[in-house]
């Protein structure tokens, strides 16, 4: 059975002891029923973490002991996924399918389709629910590195990370059959979402001006929410990340 992971400062996974309090804390021990005996997952979200013995409990939290340290580093090559922001919730869905997946930086876009407006006070909710699901997501699925949800990003700064990367691709249903190459073995790989409307002919005439390539996956179009995630896992299939 997989473990429950909690997060804890970064400080704190240099202790042998360490003390799960607060907010993770009262989940733990409240929520989750976690008992004296059990084994946790403590987890800065930065890649390092350690398995934790349960040595105390009560309302307010857990004090564990430190059983083993564990360490992910970054891995090769980087899937950055540029997405839409769709509407709803299929922005969660997106952001939660991504993270389970594996992608290492999210990236919303204002695309110009994209029905919604990230502006002001709006913006900052926004990018506070994609954080937070992401942090839920990466929990859930057991990962000590956590996804980066970037800030939103317009057209031209999407068009400057297609720019800098090692290969870029656009999702677009106009696009002609073929299979992708193998992802290179290092660097940014950057796939592109569009909106539910589908990205439009400026949108992609200057990413493939900056050198990203059109791909459609498979003869169905998918939702804004769902393509991301099935365009992430042909990419990490293809390399060492997944064998």
């Amino acid at each position: 059975m997989a473990l429950p992971v909690y997060v804890v400062p970064a400080e704190a996974l240099r202790e042998d002891r360490i003390v799960l309090d607060g907010e993770e804390g009262r989940h733990a021990a409240v929520v989750a029923r976690t008992r004296v005996g059990e084994t946790v997952v403590l987890t800065d979200g930065l890649g390092r973490g350690a398995l934790c013995d349960v040595v105390a409990a009560s309302k307010h939290g857990l004090t564990t002991e430190v059983r083993e340290r564990r360490e992910d580093p970054p891995q090769q090559p980087r899937l950055v996924v540029v997405q839409a922001i769709p509407k709803g919730d299929h922005a969660d869905r997106a952001v939660d399918l991504l993270t389970e997946v594996g992608a290492d930086v999210i990236v919303p876009w204002a695309a110009a389709r994209t029905v919604v407006s990230w502006k002001g006070e709006r913006g900052v909710r926004g990018h506070s629910r994609w954080q937070a699901v992401a942090r839920a997501a990466a929990k859930q699925s057991r990962r000590l590195r956590f996804p980066t949800v970037a800030g939103l990003h317009d057209t031209d700064q999407v068009a400057t990370l297609v720019e800098t990367a090692v290969q870029s691709w656009v999702l677009d249903e106009a696009a002609g059959p073929g299979e992708p190459p193998s992802p290179p073995a290092e660097g940014d790989v950057v796939v592109i979402v569009g909106p539910e409307g589908g990205v439009t002919a400026a949108e992609r005439d200057l990413f493939v001006d900056r050198g990203a390539r059109l791909l459609r996956l498979g003869p169905t179009v998918l939702r804004s929410s769902t393509a991301g995630v099935v365009a992430a896992s042909v990419v990490l299939s293809r390399t060492a990340r997944w064998r």
